[in-house]
């Protein structure tokens, strides 16, 4: 089993920036990839960034790319978003996942979601 805890969320004007964090246990995430997703109120939730294990690879959705950057560090189990340029649509609870491939994340572990709130 893997816990993932989320934390750095808040309340942040238009143009501001946060930085999320995501800190892993419980086992061994060698080689896995790890993501953010993000649900708006009334919306399903969507796929933000994902990195793979080398740190290689980064995807974005294309409503964030240019403005977000996900970053992991294997050693202490962490990924982080950072997140600039911040829009009232960003406003979300933003989850931390896990997945072995990147390519299935409802089979993976999900954290419990910390909320961003982007005021105009």
């Amino acid at each position: 089993q893997v816990q993932l805890v989320e934390s750095g969320g808040g309340l942040v004007q238009t143009g501001g920036s946060l930085r999320l964090s995501c800190v892993a246990s419980g086992r061994s995430l060698s080689g896995y990839v790890m993501g953010w997703f993000r649900q708006a109120p009334g919306k399903e939730r969507e796929f933000v960034a994902s990195i793979n294990w080398s740190s290689r690879r980064t995807y974005y959705s294309d409503s964030v790319k240019g403005r977000f950057i996900i970053t992991r560090d294997n050693v202490n189990a962490t990924v982080y978003l950072q997140m600039n340029s911040l829009k009232p649509e960003d406003t979300a609870i933003y989850y931390c996942a896990v997945d072995k491939s990147g390519n299935n994340w409802s089979n993976g572990y999900w954290g419990q979601g910390t909320q961003v709130t982007v005021s105009s």
